[in-house]
């Protein structure tokens, strides 16, 4: 896969969200704005030489099928998709859904299965007085992506989860939440203590 910085990949997301194509209204009415005209018109044309974008006659730009086929594609499993994505950058849900343009159900279950064989991470986060969960790559799943470009996608198996991995993985999945609540402290310490003797006495 070609590489995609942020920005990049904002354009692209723009290209996606607007059927293919967009102008320079779209761009005045995106977060892209914030950029400055010299910054989007030197990722644009760095897009274009890269053949992700081409320039139509009215100005206005298209998302080529090379640009396509990085995140925007059924050729590519869902599971490849998210962690490209989460190479160019951590996402919390609603962004994964929101980029890669696919059902959350679809994405929940791949990004599960990502998460319980370790290639991804999540981490709940504190945003806007929410707790919300981000995800991003871990360096075993940066390994894997990279070998979908030599082997393709169909040698890449997953391994079998194991009933005791999802209930360790839940379990500290809730402690990481609690810790990072706004529970009165004492409160917050009895709790943890509580999981802490259940994993002990699960034995895991």
């Amino acid at each position: 896969m070609r590489k995609l910085g942020t920005i990049d990949l904002e354009i692209l997301h723009l290209a996606v969200k607007e059927n293919g194509t967009f102008n320079e209204t779209n761009l005045e009415n995106s977060e892209l704005k914030r950029l400055g005209v010299g910054k989007i018109l030197d990722s644009l044309g760095t897009l274009k030489d890269r053949k992700f974008l081409s320039l139509n006659s009215d100005g206005s730009f298209s998302i080529t099928p090379v640009a396509k086929e990085i995140l925007w594609t059924e050729n590519i499993p869902v599971w490849a998709r998210i962690l490209r994505l989460l190479q160019i950058k951590s996402c919390n849900m609603d962004q994964i859904i929101d980029i890669l343009r696919l059902p959350e159900d679809k994405i929940l279950e791949e990004i599960e299965k990502l998460r319980q064989n370790q290639l991804v991470l999540m981490s709940p986060q504190r945003q806007d007085d929410k707790i919300v969960k981000v995800y991003e790559i871990l360096p075993e799943g940066i390994e894997q992506i990279d070998k979908t470009e030599k082997d393709g996608f169909d040698k890449i198996k997953f391994g079998q989860i194991e009933p005791e991995f999802e209930i360790l993985s839940l379990i500290d999945e809730v402690t990481k939440e609690i810790q990072d609540s706004q529970i009165e402290p004492y409160k917050k310490t009895r709790i943890v203590e509580k999981l802490s003797t259940l994993k002990k006495k699960l034995d895991i």
